[in-house]
């Protein structure tokens, strides 16, 4: 269930939890994923970590933590990681929620890389490399890759 309807079923609860997850986040100086559970109306709070994200939600999160007054901005900058960097240089596609784009989607598959990417299916590495020199770009498609696709990629 959304934690949200949790505020209409059961509102001391939802508060305390609130007020768990605010203490957590100024303890920690960072966003939480938190496990918990609800039994006979008692809140226990399991475990917390520090959560995972990727490159846009790091920086929106540390921009967040910022501007809560829960860390500096020297601090904000120490947790957006070179990966995080790296994910946002990568092209994506603009909204992946939007009807035109789920209509236009063929197949899925495991990622390679983050990102996104468009070219022709090529199922060879070889295929890949006469494309490239064609100027066509490629997309290889492979159970899985070997040393020997290296050219391909």
């Amino acid at each position: 269930r959304n934690i949200a309807e949790l505020k209409d079923i059961m509102p001391d609860v939802y508060e305390e939890f609130t007020r768990n997850t605010q203490i957590l986040e100024e303890k920690f100086g960072d966003m939480q994923d938190i496990e918990f559970t609800i039994q006979e109306g008692k809140l226990f709070m399991l475990q917390t970590r520090n959560g995972k994200r990727g490159g846009e939600a790091a920086v929106k999160i540390a921009v967040d933590l910022v501007g809560e007054g829960l860390i500096s901005k020297e601090q904000a900058v120490m947790k957006v990681l070179p990966e995080h960097l790296d994910q946002l240089l990568h092209p994506r596609f603009p909204d992946v929620e939007m009807q035109e784009y789920k209509d236009a989607v063929m197949t899925r598959g495991l990622p390679a890389s983050p990102g996104a990417a468009v070219g022709h299916i090529a199922m060879t590495n070889e295929q890949v490399v006469a494309n490239k020199e064609k100027g066509i770009p490629s997309i290889m498609v492979r159970d899985e890759t070997s040393p020997d696709d290296v050219d391909g990629m």
